[in-house]
């Protein structure tokens, strides 16, 4: 036996997944896999069992592991708006719906180096982390003193960042968003923008406010699809100018949307993340009775029928790069009723790393929308190539990591809050009926998770992650 990090594993353990459909970069092909220790070492058809533990895959799809490309665990710690998932439950509750890496953003300080908020993110995920795990890092400051540590943070494995334009307390000049975009291409790295133009939402809260608009109801009245394109547009311009593509993270509109085609159009690459409820949910949930609608207040709000329907044109066009979650779950009692009496004191936020495979399985491939394919495209590959990590996660081949997910297609099952792993104290997909699950999560080569069940906790390891590999 030997010690892998924080968790004990078998010297050469070699286990055959047979007769599975293995979803891979060219497509769904039949054959079986092997893993020996915490590597993928074989795949084709009819491979020999001798001397393997043999896990029967008849009838499953067998995935690479999903990677989560935005979450938001233990953010706030300390406060009265802390989330309600750390470190623990949040990478639980990942593992168990087939994410077997995460990518958290870490934040400093105002006038902290970028070092102590990555010491502070290992100390609350090292050993506690049951899937793997990365860290983008956001900047807040920008000067000599946090220029000078880029390189430290590629020597640590941190690749990418992340800044706001908007909220005071964290959004920079576009001056000096500028000068990240140049300084973190020259490592090598990629910078993420929350894409809201900060002025227009301060004035569109106040304007709510001044109108006596104090309900959830305001909140997507606050921040108009505008705000996002007008935003969109302004970092596409910043990242046109600095010569080098950016990403841009939760988009939510139309109006974005046509903002990134016109920018291509011209021959601009850049990248797009958004996330399932900006295709599974609208805006009709800011109207439901009494204070239930501030479960699902967060930023960008969520967005018009017309919206969900064009992501989902754009997805299955291939135009929307890598999907995450943006989770960042707060209690509904307790927390979100923080702002009862006004909407722009609710936090913003919302769960979703537990069920995101599921959603996008039911909603996407079981609807005929998108492929088992683009799924896998979009939730392990391309998040793996552009954050540095493939082919060392992010694909069924040999030499990549045994990551993975032997999915059950004909699983049917419900969505609740009573039964989910995450520690919040509900999920907006109350009630979903789902298709589809994974049967059996595998973490370096072990089997973490079963039918929703996590049975190896804390095995998860840091990801020190390279250049991101650019494809668009």
């Amino acid at each position: 036996m030997r010690r892998n990090g924080g968790f004990i594993m078998s010297e050469r353990t070699s286990t055959l997944i047979r007769g599975g459909t293995l979803i891979l970069p060219q497509g769904p092909v039949a054959a079986d896999l092997r893993i020996d220790g915490d590597k993928i070492t074989a795949i084709g058809p009819n491979l020999p069992s001798e001397g393997c533990k043999v896990v029967e895959a008849a009838g499953k799809l067998v995935f690479p592991g999903f990677i989560d490309t935005h979450t938001h665990f233990e953010m706030n710690k300390g406060l009265p708006n802390e989330t309600a998932d750390d470190w623990v439950s949040g990478t639980r509750a990942a593992l168990a719906g087939g994410t077997t890496c995460v990518l958290d953003f870490a934040e400093s300080q105002r006038g902290c180096s970028l070092a102590s908020a990555l010491e502070t993110w290992h100390g609350r995920a090292d050993g506690r982390a049951s899937c793997h795990y990365g860290f983008h890092m956001t900047i807040k400051d920008w000067d000599p003193r946090i220029r000078a540590e880029l390189a430290d943070m590629t020597a640590a494995g941190v690749t990418s960042y992340k800044i706001y334009l908007a909220y005071d307390n964290l959004r920079i000049t576009d001056g000096q968003a500028l000068e990240v975009v140049e300084a973190v291409a020259r490592e090598g790295g990629i910078v993420g923008c929350h894409c809201e133009n900060g002025d227009m939402v301060t004035e569109g809260i106040r304007a709510q406010r001044a109108a006596g608009h104090l309900t959830p109801a305001a909140h997507p009245m606050s921040r108009p699809p505008v705000v996002e394109a007008e935003a969109v547009n302004r970092w596409l311009a910043l990242s046109e100018m600095a010569g080098y593509p950016v990403n841009v993270v939760h988009l939510s509109t139309l109006r974005g949307l046509e903002v990134i085609r016109a920018a291509r159009a011209r021959g601009q690459k850049c990248y797009v993340e958004s996330c399932p409820q900006y295709f599974l949910l609208n805006e009709d949930k800011y109207l439901l009775p009494g204070f239930e609608s501030a479960k699902f207040v967060l930023s960008p709000p969520l967005r018009k029928e017309e919206d969900c329907a064009a992501l989902w044109q754009a997805l299955a066009a291939g135009e929307i790069d890598t999907m995450g979650t943006d989770h960042c779950s707060f209690n509904f009692n307790g927390v979100k009723t923080l702002g009862r009496e006004d909407f722009s004191r609710i936090p913003n936020g919302m769960p979703g790393v537990e069920h995101r495979p599921a959603l996008m399985y039911t909603a996407g491939v079981a609807a005929g929308r998108i492929t088992a394919a683009d799924m896998a495209r979009m939730l392990a590959e391309q998040p793996a190539k552009l954050f540095g990590m493939y082919p060392q996660k992010g694909v069924l081949a040999v030499g990549s990591d045994a990551d993975l997910v032997i999915w059950n297609p004909e699983a049917r099952w419900t969505i609740t809050a009573a039964e989910q792993n995450q520690r919040v104290d509900y999920t907006p997909y109350e009630g979903f009926e789902a298709v589809g699950r994974p049967e059996t999560v595998f973490l370096s080569g072990q089997v973490a998770a079963e039918n929703g069940k996590v049975v190896l906790e804390k095995a998860g390891q840091f990801v020190h992650r390279g250049s991101a590999q650019l494809w668009r």
